[in-house]
């Protein structure tokens, strides 16, 4: 079934000022429920409200301070832009006083239009204001300069459909209904769009009153903070407006926070609680880490989050005395080790969990700081095995986007971003340069489909391995440098043919060749990404003195 869409025909959204209009207009008696920052803004749409109330109260108090004009505008303001971003509904804000005079007034108004609040409600009472309930001497504007405020702000707010809700202070500075009904007179002909009239009674015979002798001028509101025990079908027949529960998010949190820490401070547990509070669940569903969720699919590329695997087992005999105390991956190269530089340049491309196959002087690497986040599996039979045996002893690793790299290369970054981004079930690195500098022992030597062009284009589209190995009867074009990466399917094919292999009863003394050739003999694809250098790997001394002079070798990761 296709879902209709407003815009789709024509059907116009109203914006929250008018949504407020409507309620504050409705023949029915409308509810706002309190709300004093982003989370129990949400709290109160979600449970279904179609207004909201920002206690001047609920606001301070959350604060930590009075409700006595304490936190600046610009600081309940704050607060506010959260609470509208947050919600769709729209919000009358408590503005007590206006914060000041008829300047202070308008200024706000333009401020809370600017954030789509929907209206504020000001208080006819001197500026700094005192909380209505508390028991003290409540002193009232003079009429005329809160008409003067009423008429700035209606000649400031930007929105035409913004609301501003006159409060009469009147009942609870015991002044009686008459001077209400005066105050509402004239606030209502400075351009009110509704009148609040505030009581402090355990009983609604005040605000009943006022009512029946004001009529049906314009809307009216009432806050049954005190007279709660009156039923709201007496004010629904009495004919108000709205109706607002003004404080009781905040009073609830306060007393549900105070059981918590209670209990805590005494028993010292969170046995007997957890199932009396939020899960964490709801949380992260009252924040929208969904909707976040969403998005990061549509707008940010992630990068895939690879395996690594590192073989790392050989000693480096042709390194002689060097190795002597520590396996030819714990060489340094220019202030690190050659294992920590390469596991730190696949680190910076994602690749999470990094596992390495050791071998000689296993402990040397074991006992590296930089290292010990690693996980690191012991060839024990290192010295009679190949790689294979090494690679298999990980076999469980080689699973989802995988990278597989000898542990005694080093490499440009690039080299790997590049890996990354190649297409391919199997894809290897081959270096097209090295090719002049051959030596016949080299057991890495390719043959593929095609040679290295150079051309950028033409290198988009991988080639293929035809061959690898020392015994090549065709002319080579390249050697792979002993880096590869697979996805999901190659990493089933590499784990499926290694059990193959394995039943080879030469398996134990099998390189990595040895495994390629057996994929290309079953028909299996491995694609070829080639470069152009910017790569060493440590073999030999001169390997070794070369690695260290090299002048990109030490930001090469």
């Amino acid at each position: 079934m296709k879902i209709i869409h407003s815009k789709d025909i024509g059907i116009k959204k109203l914006s929250k000022s008018q949504l407020l209009k409507k309620e504050l207009n409705s023949k029915e008696l409308s509810f706002l429920m309190e709300a004093h920052n982003g989370m129990t803004a949400k709290i109160v749409e979600a449970s279904g409200f179609k207004g909201i109330w920002a206690s001047g109260l609920s606001i301070s108090t959350a604060l930590g301070v009075r409700d006595s004009n304490e936190a600046s505008w610009t600081q309940i303001l704050d607060v506010l832009e959260f609470m509208s971003d947050a919600t769709t509904i729209p919000i009358l804000v408590d503005g007590d006083t206006g914060y000041g005079n008829f300047n202070n007034f308008r200024r706000l108004v333009s401020k809370l239009c600017q954030r789509k609040i929907a209206g504020v409600c000001i208080e006819d009472k001197q500026y700094p204001k005192i909380n209505s309930f508390v028991k003290k001497y409540q002193k009232l504007a003079d009429i005329d300069e809160f008409c003067g405020k009423i008429k700035a702000g209606k000649d400031t707010q930007e929105d035409p459909n913004f609301s501003i809700v006159a409060r009469i202070e009147a009942l609870i500075a015991g002044w009686g209904i008459g001077e209400a009904i005066k105050r509402a007179e004239a606030y209502y002909k400075a351009g009110a769009d509704a009148i609040l009239i505030h009581s402090s009674k355990d009983k609604a015979d005040e605000v009943l009153k006022f009512k029946k002798d004001w009529g049906n001028k314009c809307p009216v509101i009432i806050i049954p903070t005190t007279y709660y025990k009156t039923q709201t079908s007496v004010f629904k027949k009495a004919g108000f407006s709205a109706l607002i529960w003004a404080n009781h998010s905040l009073r609830a949190s306060i007393k549900a926070i105070q059981d918590v820490t209670n209990h805590l401070i005494k028993k010292e547990t969170l046995k007997g609680l957890e199932e009396k509070i939020s899960s964490l669940n709801e949380v992260f569903d009252l924040a929208g880490n969904e909707e976040l969720y969403e998005a990061e699919k549509k707008y940010l590329l992630e990068k895939k989050n690879y395996n690594g695997i590192v073989l790392a087992a050989s000693r480096g005999h042709q390194l002689k005395h060097l190795t002597k105390n520590k396996p030819k991956c714990m060489l340094d190269i220019q202030g690190k080790p050659l294992l920590e530089r390469l596991t730190s340049t696949l680190k910076k491309d994602n690749i999470g969990k990094i596992s390495i196959v050791s071998g000689y002087k296993n402990n040397v690497i074991e006992e590296n700081n930089n290292l010990s986040n690693l996980n690191i599996i012991h060839n024990k039979s290192y010295a009679k095995t190949g790689e294979l045996f090494s690679l298999n002893q990980l076999s469980n690793e080689i699973k989802d986007d995988c990278i597989i790299t000898y542990g005694d290369i080093v490499f440009r970054k690039y080299i790997l971003d590049a890996l990354l981004s190649t297409k391919g079930e199997i894809v290897i690195v081959v270096d097209a340069l090295v090719k002049d500098k051959i030596k016949k022992s080299q057991k890495d030597l390719v043959i593929c489909d095609r040679k290295f062009t150079g051309n950028y284009l033409l290198e988009e589209k991988p080639a293929t391995l035809i061959s690898m190995g020392n015994q090549l009867k065709k002319k080579i074009t390249g050697q792979w440098i002993g880096l590869m990466k697979t996805n999901a399917i190659g990493s089933k094919i590499i784990r499926t043919e290694l059990k193959k292999i394995n039943k080879n009863k030469n398996f134990k003394k099998l390189g990595m060749p040895d495994l390629f050739n057996h994929l290309i003999k079953n028909k299996i694809k491995v694609n070829v990404l080639y470069v152009a250098g910017q790569w060493l790997d440590v073999n030999d001394a001169f390997d070794l003195a070369e690695a260290r002079k090299v002048s990109w070798a030490k930001n090469f990761n």
